[in-house]
C-alpha cells in the first residue's frame, strides 16, 4: 500500500497555549487507521488542521503526495478547506452538525456541494439510502427528527456524497448505545472494504477504534505517544491499563 497522508511534524496553537506538539503520523491507502487518547489529547484538533480549519504553526501536511497545509512561516501556502476537500478528503465532525431544520435529503444535497452534475447527485443519494436503509425511509423527515444514530449515518452518507478518496471521522460513536456503536462501525468497515474509501478515525471507546482498525496511534497532551498495529495494541499493557479499562 502507498501512503495517502503524511503528517510531518506539525504544531497547532490556540493563542499562547500550543495543542499540538510536533506529530507526525502516516495513513497508508485503503487502510482504517485510528487514533485513541483521553477527552482533551488534540485529537479533534488534529483532524481539523489536516482539513485547514485551524492553521499550523509548523510542519507540514501531504495527501497523495501533494503538500495541503504548511506551517506558517514555511514557504508556500496552505489550502483553503473547500480546496482540500476537492481533492478528495471529508471531514464527518464530532457531534455530527447536521442541519436540523432541512430534510435528510436536503441534507445529502448539502455534502454534495462539490458535484456539478445533478444526475451524479441523484445516483450518489439512491446509493446512500441503499447503504442506510433507515435513511431511505426517512428522506423527507427533518434531520432533528431521527435518532442519534441515525443523525450519524445521516452525517457519515453526507460525506460519502462527494466520493472522498479518505474520509475523516471524528468520535463516530459518541453518545450512542452500544449496539448502534457496533452497526456504526460495521457500516465504517463496509465503507472501508466495499467502497475502497480510506479511513482515518478519532475515537475515545479505544476498544471499539482498535477492534475496527489495522493501524492504531495513541494521543496524550498534544502528542503521539504510541504507534502500531491495533492487534498489538490492544494486548499493550499500558494501553489496556489506561484505555481499555482491564
Amino acid at each position: 500500500m502507498s501512503e495517502m497522508l503524511k503528517i510531518d511534524n506539525i504544531a497547532v496553537s490556540y493563542g499562547s497555549i500550543e495543542a499540538l506538539h510536533g506529530v507526525s503520523m502516516s495513513v497508508e491507502e485503503g487502510a482504517i487507521v485510528s487514533l485513541i487518547g483521553a477527552n482533551g489529547a488534540g485529537k479533534s484538533t488534529l483532524l481539523k488542521a489536516i482539513v485547514g480549519q485551524v492553521p499550523l504553526t509548523r510542519g507540514s501536511v501531504t495527501f497523495a503526495s501533494e503538500e495541503i497545509c504548511k506551517g506558517k512561516h514555511s514557504k508556500g501556502h496552505s489550502l483553503p478547506t473547500h480546496e482540500i476537500a476537492k481533492k478528495g478528503i471529508a471531514l464527518v465532525p464530532e457531534g455530527r452538525h447536521v442541519f436540523a431544520d432541512m430534510t435528510v435529503e436536503e441534507n445529502l444535497d448539502m455534502g454534495a456541494f462539490l458535484v456539478r452534475d445533478p444526475a451524479v447527485i441523484s445516483r450518489k443519494k439512491e446509493e446512500m439510502f441503499d447503504f442506510f436503509p433507515i435513511l431511505g425511509t426517512r428522506r423527507k423527515q427533518k434531520t432533528r427528527s431521527l435518532s442519534g444514530g441515525e443523525q450519524q449515518m445521516m452525517a457519515i452518507a453526507r460525506a460519502l456524497m462527494s466520493s472522498p478518496r479518505l474520509l475523516l471521522l471524528d468520535e463516530p460513536g459518541l453518545g450512542l448505545a452500544p449496539l448502534i456503536v457496533q452497526d456504526i462501525f460495521h457500516k465504517i468497515r463496509k465503507i472501508n472494504e466495499d467502497e475502497k474509501v480510506t479511513v482515518f478515525l478519532v475515537e475515545q471507546n479505544a476498544n471499539m477504534a482498535l477492534k475496527n482498525s489495522t493501524v492504531g496511534y495513541v494521543m496524550e497532551n498534544g502528542s503521539i505517544v504510541l504507534s502500531a498495529p491495533s492487534s498489538e495494541l490492544l494486548v499493550n499493557e499500558k494501553v489496556k491499563k489506561a484505555y481499555l479499562g482491564t
